[in-house]
């Protein structure tokens, strides 16, 4: 049950505001086993966390590269297909289509653009850490007749457990924050806040900085 926020602008007209701002939470099983965010590929071009998983190794559930494509996924609980283009805007995503007005999405993304908001005025680390506490908000968002009526009998025993911006429930959950932030001048940075052992006390936090290759 990921999530992800996002405001994308590819010409901000100030020089303090980002082109890409993102905050993702990966949720999964503690025990699956996944190798922390690098760089990756025959010229480490790439940049993120490889699922290695048997069977799945080498797979990734988000990851930029330094020419800029950005490539992000979550599960999906219909099997339909959104192909509409987007724009600039702010958006969210969760397990359903962009946008699907579940109200952990909707109560996240009102967090997220309070903190996009004052990002022009913010230093880059505090505009991080503001990111992270919304990623980390654990205040359930019930009832949600969007998600019943799109996971149905499905998700009915889930919902009281998987209904908050970040999860967590016994041996699955949010066990990795992702932070991208692009500037205007193409700078990176890119901040990992991962989950340690299987660990809810236990946590590690990377950082990595680049500037996209025209």
């Amino acid at each position: 049950m990921c999530i992800i926020f996002f405001k994308f602008d590819p010409r901000p007209v100030s020089k303090n505001a980002y082109r890409l701002i993102l905050a993702a939470n990966r949720d999964e099983f503690y025990s699956r086993p996944s190798k922390l965010a690098d760089f990756w590929g025959n010229n480490n071009e790439i940049l993120s966390g490889l699922d290695m998983e048997e069977g799945k190794e080498g797979g990734t559930w988000l990851g930029i590269s330094t020419r800029g494509k950005l490539a992000a996924l979550t599960n999906y609980l219909q099997p339909q297909l959104d192909w509409q283009a987007r724009g600039r805007g702010t958006y969210g995503l969760s397990n359903a289509l962009l946008e699907t007005p579940w109200r952990k999405l909707c109560f996240g993304k009102q967090l997220f653009l309070e903190t996009v908001e004052r990002s022009q005025a913010l230093p880059k680390d505090v505009l991080i850490t503001s990111l992270l506490d919304v990623l980390n908000n654990e205040e359930a968002q019930l009832p949600d007749p969007a998600i019943e009526d799109q996971g149905g009998e499905y998700v009915q025993p889930m919902l009281s457990k998987y209904a908050a911006v970040c999860v967590r429930c016994p041996g699955y959950g949010t066990r990795t924050n992702t932070i991208i932030l692009v500037d205007a001048d193409g700078h990176v940075t890119f901040t990992e806040r991962s989950m340690m052992d299987k660990d809810l006390s236990h946590w590690e936090t990377r950082t990595y900085e680049f500037t996209l290759q025209s």
